[in-house]
């Protein structure tokens, strides 16, 4: 599954930059992190910490939260991935 994680580099200044710096020192995430200056959602960007995952947001009310937060949603999406798969292989047959 390719995973691309994106953060706002002005909410990185507000606390999301720790989110960031422990998913780049997670070994087994694999994803593509990237800081924008901008992803435009300015009012969600002044009231909590967040970054785009896969096009989603994923909400956080501290670093470690929001870290958590990208991880399950992850988690959740690989369960989706799987289960099409199955669906795919089931209809191959």
């Amino acid at each position: 599954m390719d995973v691309v994680i994106e953060f706002c580099s002005t909410n990185l200044a507000h606390g999301s930059q720790k989110a960031l710096d422990a998913l780049m020192e997670d070994p087994e995430l694999e994803a593509e992190i990237v800081e924008y200056g901008c992803l435009g959602n300015c009012s969600l960007c002044a009231t909590t910490l967040y970054a785009m995952v896969n096009g989603e947001i994923v909400t956080g009310d501290s670093p470690e939260e929001l870290v958590a937060n990208i991880k399950a949603f992850l988690n959740k999406e690989r369960e989706k991935r799987a289960e099409l798969d199955k669906l795919i292989e089931q209809l191959d047959d």
